[in-house]
């Protein structure tokens, strides 16, 4: 499967009266929004906002970050069994708006929304600080069952985001890369002498409030699944989860996926990037049994020689990691993991939850647990209602001064588990 991913670099973004792009800058009217967004009957209200790099604002509770994109040849559309019809993706041409993002924001829902700094300590640790961020903070109707307020809002943000990557369809892109995954026959003809390497992402699925939709299916009631890596850059992995904010995985990371892109630089250099594989990391022990059980199979079945693992969350899911990486050694496959860690905020507790003398090999996105002073900004985005309440804060996070002490937990990105982010051990 080929896709040619071209980008269109966004350097402002701006609100007007009709939206369009042009020469760089993203113009965005409120009234061609608010309808994309209220056309969903759970939502009452909605407001927009920008927020820019280097300035004195705070944006919380987050849910969502999404990259617009539009799917320009090719079968199906971008965000695919959710937005779009279930057509299988990754193929064809794809347009990105590189240097924005669509936010989601409201009412807190679960205890687990985010916070992003677009200046100060807090934007060195968030990746979102870098782009141009289209602020949607939307309001529930009355009496809404929270679940269903939440996914409402992440999907008025899936629509918002379609409209705004639909506006690239006829500009050209300032570059373009080609990504191309060969069947398992050809790859082995083609790279004989090369290791086969698989990717294993295993995506956040644990109940109410911590969902992800592979092609609009809840993750949880899935087996593993093989992936070209280009569908997922066609959105067809979305996040509908609230799990800490450090470590999940947004909408825009699944679209951009460090492993993915890492992989396939390599790609017929240095390794054989056989495919991707999807599992999920329900509760229950037997799902865990099962899951693990089948990826350890597939990763068997495809002859691969290395797996990359990527988790998402912590605690819970640690049993699934590592699972996920003593049955596939056990099949004589190497693994590396990539996890973050929750050692305390003096860095001296046990890392993961759940360990195995397989696990020999691991990538760190940092400690959650590590304790940071977030200034007071001149501007906050959403509201501060709640931020004594969201994971990895406490009843003294909110100073009198305005400043907030937190672990890095509270900041969209900071731990991420694919590496889109800036902190890393190995």
């Amino acid at each position: 499967m080929k896709l040619e991913l071209g980008r269109i670099h966004v350097e402002d973004v701006v609100f007007a009266d009709k939206s369009r792009i042009d020469a760089g800058v993203l113009y965005v009217s409120k009234d061609e929004l608010t309808p994309i967004v209220l056309s969903d009957e759970h939502l009452e209200a909605v407001e927009f906002d920008i927020a820019k790099p280097g300035e004195s604002v705070r944006v919380t509770p987050v849910k969502d970050v999404i990259e617009p994109r539009v799917k320009v040849e090719g079968s199906g559309g971008i965000f695919p069994g959710v937005i779009a019809k279930v057509d299988t993706v990754g193929s064809g041409k794809t347009y990105a708006l590189k240097g924005m993002a669509v936010v989601t924001a409201g009412p807190i829902v679960g205890f687990q929304e985010g916070v992003i700094d677009m200046s100060g300590p807090g934007a060195d640790y968030t990746p979102f600080s870098k782009t141009f961020n289209l602020v949607m903070v939307c309001q529930p109707v009355k009496n809404i069952e929270r679940h269903e307020y939440e996914q409402a809002v992440r999907f008025a943000g899936l629509r918002v985001a379609t409209f705004i990557g639909e506006l690239a369809r006829e500009l050209t892109p300032d570059e373009t890369e080609t990504y191309e995954t060969p069947d398992i026959v050809e790859g082995m003809k083609a790279y004989p002498d090369l290791p086969r390497v698989g990717y294993v992402q295993m995506l956040q699925s644990q109940g109410l409030l911590h969902d992800t939709y592979v092609y609009g299916v809840d993750a949880k009631k899935v087996l593993p699944t093989m992936l070209y890596p280009t569908e997922v850059m066609d959105g067809a992995i979305v996040s509908g989860n609230c799990v800490s904010a450090c470590d999940k995985n947004p909408t825009y990371v699944h679209e951009n996926n460090g492993v993915v892109e890492e992989l396939y630089k390599q790609h017929g250099k240095t390794i054989n990037f056989v495919c991707q594989i999807v599992t999920n990391e329900n509760v229950y022990l037997a799902d865990k049994e099962r899951s693990s059980n089948q990826t350890a199979k597939l990763c068997h079945m495809l002859g691969l020689d290395g797996v990359v693992i990527s988790q998402e969350g912590f605690g819970n899911p640690d049993t699934d990691l590592i699972m996920n990486c003593k049955k596939i050694e056990a099949e004589g496959i190497k693994t590396v993991i990539i996890t973050d860690e929750y050692a305390g905020r003096d860095g001296k507790s046990q890392s993961l939850a759940d360990a195995d003398p397989a696990a020999d090999a691991v990538v760190t996105g940092g400690n959650a647990n590590e304790v940071i002073v977030l200034p007071k900004m001149d501007k906050v985005i959403g509201t501060l209602a709640y931020i004594n309440k969201i994971a990895g804060a406490s009843e003294s996070t909110l100073r009198e001064d305005g400043s907030l002490e937190v672990e890095l937990q509270v900041i969209t990105g900071a731990t991420n588990e694919t590496g889109f982010g800036y902190l890393s051990a190995r």
